[in-house]
């Protein structure tokens, strides 16, 4: 089975990392489940929630070009307990032509998903990519090098 964007499989914590946990997934494949991927509540330290070896079920969030998969434990729970899916939404109106009305959410309700949440969103991806390639960037500064003298 070919891992596929969204496709909840089942994986092992193979490392823990401050940043995350790498995970081993069908076909020998490996993946980083990053910390704030690990559950919906604040996680500080990543053993509090996934030890070494423990099974877990992620959601493959991307594949990037070079091979790295980027996995979600809170998101394949969320699959796992949510209802049916939703029945697509209507095409939004322009905003010129939405009627102007107090937007501000009331108790218990969530405010609307703005272009602030939508940069919030861009930047966790680019803090994910950028701590696996500082993790790569520390794996092979850390081999030991050939033919060189100290």
């Amino acid at each position: 089975m070919a891992l596929e964007i969204g496709s909840v499989v089942e994986g092992k914590i193979t490392s823990i990392a401050k940043f995350g946990a790498f995970v081993l997934l069908p076909e020998g494949k490996s993946g980083l489940v990053h910390i704030s991927e690990i559950a919906n509540a604040f996680v500080s330290d990543v053993n509090e929630f996934v030890q070494v070896g423990q099974s877990v079920k992620v959601r493959v969030l991307n594949i990037s070009e070079d091979g790295k998969i980027n996995l979600s434990i809170k998101r394949a729970e969320e699959q796992s307990a949510a209802a049916p899916a939703r029945p697509p939404r209507a095409p939004r109106r322009p905003e010129s032509e939405r009627p102007r009305e107090n937007t501000a959410p009331r108790m218990g309700e969530v405010a609307p998903r703005s272009e602030n949440q939508e940069f919030e969103d861009k930047l966790k991806k680019f803090m994910q990519e950028s701590d696996s390639r500082i993790a790569d960037n520390r794996l092979y500064a850390d081999r030991p090098r050939r033919g060189r003298k100290h």
